[in-house]
């Protein structure tokens, strides 16, 4: 059983209904992806950022190579175009210094220190004193990825039930009972239950008799607003500046038609309750953003900003780097449960490596 049809959701279906499992995914909305999976970049990552022996590294490198495979073989719509990460004065190129150090940590092998003149040769109204080269970041359909992922696990026997939501479950000498809600309530026995359900993992976690309140982590929503240009970006390539407390910039990413977006910021939300979140993007926001990227692109034209959308990260904390947990029986003590809490940015670059990941930790 998979709670949670976003794209980690997904991969780990169908990695299980691979397998040979009997597989249902529940979901408690009535369209899979409707969320976190929904509202990001679509980047996929090289995998830069995250420290040595973390499971965001370890998802991300081994995802990545995998993620480029499968949108071969499968024509999920993608395009590895690279991307500069630029500082704009020297006082930012330590930080390029440290994301080479935290790349080689986890095994990326193709990251490429330039100079200022080699980055602005690429793009020519970028202002960098230098730069980092990624020829392995790329842009995704993520849409199309999920597509994909369902039909995989439906090929292979998985069952989609929209409108299901987890509203409890207890351990019992059979297997995990879950009480699921919705138009048609009922009660479903399994032997292994993998709660991938995003920004509610830890409503669910709490609703399963048994499972340690210190077990479960709070929930930090963490708000990212995006902007697009009313005027054609002269980009060619991802640009995202030295990292700042908390996320990554305000970058540049560009989707598969070639428009480019602005974002994200980092906007902590006072809530815990998923349920409030407003997606609104404040036009008046965008004052900031303005000044972010003129580090790197002086001629930004004025007013030429208007609010895109926005997304909300599921953090278990404040700190970007704070890594992903999936916590398996022995971790709260259920047996066939396993919760997987915090699955943001790199969720999706790695959500086939999180996949096996998750389909061995059942079978142990």
């Amino acid at each position: 059983m998979v709670i949670g049809a976003g794209v980690v959701g997904l991969a780990v279906a169908s990695r299980l209904a691979r397998q040979g499992r009997e597989v249902t995914i529940l979901e408690k909305n009535h369209a899979f992806g409707e969320e976190t999976s929904s509202r990001n970049s679509e980047v996929i990552h090289a995998g830069l950022y995250y420290e040595a022996d973390s499971l965001k590294g370890r998802f991300c490198v081994e995802g990545r190579d995998r993620l480029y495979a499968w949108c071969e073989e499968r024509g999920v719509a993608h395009a590895n175009i690279g991307k500069l990460i630029v500082a704009t004065e020297t006082a930012e190129e330590p930080a390029l210094e440290k994301i080479m150090e935290r790349a080689a940590g986890v095994g990326v092998t193709e990251l490429y220190p330039i100079s200022g003149a080699e980055a602005r040769a690429r793009e020519p109204v970028l202002n960098a004193t230098q730069a980092l080269w990624s020829p392995r970041t790329g842009v995704i359909d993520s849409h199309g990825l999920m597509l994909s992922l369902l039909g995989d696990a439906e090929d292979h026997g998985a069952m989609m039930a929209f409108g299901a939501p987890v509203i409890g479950g207890e351990q019992t000498a059979a297997g995990l009972r879950l009480w699921v809600g919705g138009a048609q309530p009922v009660d479903i026995l399994a032997r292994t239950v993998v709660n991938s359900a995003g920004f509610w993992a830890q409503a669910v976690a709490a609703s399963i008799a048994g499972v340690p309140a210190q077990t479960i982590p709070p929930t930090v929503l963490t708000k990212g607003n995006y902007y697009r240009s009313s005027r054609k970006t002269p980009f060619s390539t991802l640009i995202y500046p030295a990292p700042v407390a908390g996320g990554l910039g305000v970058h540049v990413t560009l989707d598969l038609s070639g428009g480019a977006r602005f974002g994200p910021d980092v906007e902590q939300l006072e809530i815990t309750d998923p349920a409030q979140i407003d997606y609104t993007v404040d036009p008046t926001r965008a004052e900031a953003f303005y000044a972010a990227i003129r580090k790197y692109w002086p001629e930004l034209p004025d007013g030429s900003l208007v609010p895109d959308y926005s997304g909300v990260r599921p953090k278990i904390d404040p700190n970007y780097y704070a890594d992903f947990r999936v916590d398996g029986p022995t971790a709260h003590g259920v047996g066939g449960l396993i919760n997987l809490f915090g699955i943001e940015s790199p969720g999706l670059t790695g959500c086939l490596a999180i996949g096996d990941y998750v389909a061995d930790l059942a079978a142990d």
